[in-house]
């Protein structure tokens, strides 16, 4: 499956853009006027390979739940039970991100990829335990990074695959977008040090405050995220991490130069399995998978661009399939996006997670796909040019 998946993930459509720009230029508004928008419309007829593009609808949020070993270090005084209690939460219906999914009309199903506690659907057949939850537990949580690697490489690449089949599973049903969302207590930290050790910016740069820690919680955290990502200095590194000019090459033309070897994809994976949790790993999938079925793939906060810098390295042509829904307030988080080469659409300081700031941003995607479909050109309203 991983492997089908990377192969099927190809680069923009470079005829479907230049479709797009001509008919930007056409519509009865001036040129550029709709700013970041005008680009987005055209990365989206790129993705879907036509224009206009399809509008993306109807949409899916897809939360990944993990816990995580690193929480035993003290990085959060929320205890891991918080993770289990939130997924039975957001199944009822009572979070923020069903909140936000009502409003716009998407739906929202529940992942446990790697919940450390033994919930109730658990013991039920068929891989659910209710409408709207998957269960697909790799393993009981992850290990604590400090101390050796987070998961196997196995375990990672299972995690991955996890995201793939979810990613196909929506799609097959219909969805036209998906939306990342994760719940896992602690797993700002593991986002922190897959974000310090893919774009080889200092610990303390990258690291937040999460849930809103103390300044001795934050220390501590700053200083397990320093010593986890020192545990294995240099081996992704060595290879390459992608920075601002891998992005700009890809997003302008395709694949970066040189093309992405394997040696550099089993590099990422074991970065991932060092210090990533399960629900990073699982949001990489599912990033891949959107690629690979050319269907857009909205990011929420810092854990989502973090697993997307992973999504990038195992197939760099992925992030053509990326919008970044908002910009997290967690500092690492626009240090990811600026070497993905992403701009966020809200900037509203939220730090929540769940999927809720991919959530606010979809009304935002469809207008830019739907002034490709409704706006008038000058032509046909019989408007004249300058």
């Amino acid at each position: 499956m991983f492997e089908q998946t990377i192969a099927a993930i190809r680069p923009l459509d470079a005829e479907a853009m230049a479709a797009a720009r001509a008919l930007q230029a056409r519509l009865t508004k001036p040129a550029g006027s709709l700013g970041a928008l005008e680009e987005l419309s055209v990365r989206l007829a790129g993705l879907a390979g036509t224009c206009p593009p399809p509008l993306p609808e109807p949409a899916a949020v897809a939360v990944f739940a993990g816990d995580h070993g690193v929480h035993a270090q003290g990085v959060t005084p929320w205890p891991q039970e918080v993770t289990a209690q939130m997924v039975a939460n957001i199944v009822a219906g009572g979070a923020v991100v069903n909140a936000f999914a009502r409003q716009i009309g998407a739906s929202v199903t529940v992942v446990d990829v790697g919940v450390a506690s033994a919930p109730e659907w658990d013991a039920k057949a068929g891989g659910g335990a209710a409408e709207g939850l998957v269960a697909m537990n790799v393993r009981r949580g992850t290990r604590d990074m400090t101390t050796g690697p987070a998961l196997t490489r196995d375990e990672a690449l299972d995690a991955i695959a996890v995201g793939i089949r979810v990613a196909g599973d929506l799609v097959g049903a219909g969805a036209r977008a998906l939306l990342t969302g994760e719940m896992g207590i602690a797993n700002t930290t593991p986002a922190a040090a897959l974000i310090a050790a893919f774009t080889g910016d200092d610990p303390a740069e990258v690291t937040g405050r999460g849930t809103g820690v103390d300044d001795e919680t934050y220390a501590r955290k700053v200083d397990v995220v320093r010593r986890a990502v020192a545990a294995f200095s240099g081996k992704v590194l060595a290879s390459g991490s992608p920075g601002p000019a891998f992005s700009g090459k890809m997003l302008a033309s395709g694949s970066p130069e040189p093309a992405f070897s394997r040696k550099v994809r089993e590099g990422a994976v074991e970065v991932l399995a060092a210090v990533g949790g399960l629900e990073h790993a699982a949001i990489a999938g599912f990033i891949l998978g959107a690629a690979a079925h050319r269907v857009p793939v909205i990011l929420d906060g810092v854990s989502a661009v973090a697993a997307a810098l992973v999504a990038a390295r195992l197939a760099p042509d992925c992030v053509g399939a990326m919008v970044a829904g908002h910009r997290s307030a967690e500092p690492g988080a626009t240090v990811a996006l600026r070497h993905l080469g992403l701009d966020p659409l809200v900037d509203l300081g939220m730090r929540l997670g769940e999927g809720t700031g991919a959530l606010l941003a979809l009304p935002i995607v469809a207008s830019a796909v739907r002034v490709l479909h409704d706006v008038a050109t000058f032509d046909s309203a019989g408007v004249s040019e300058k």
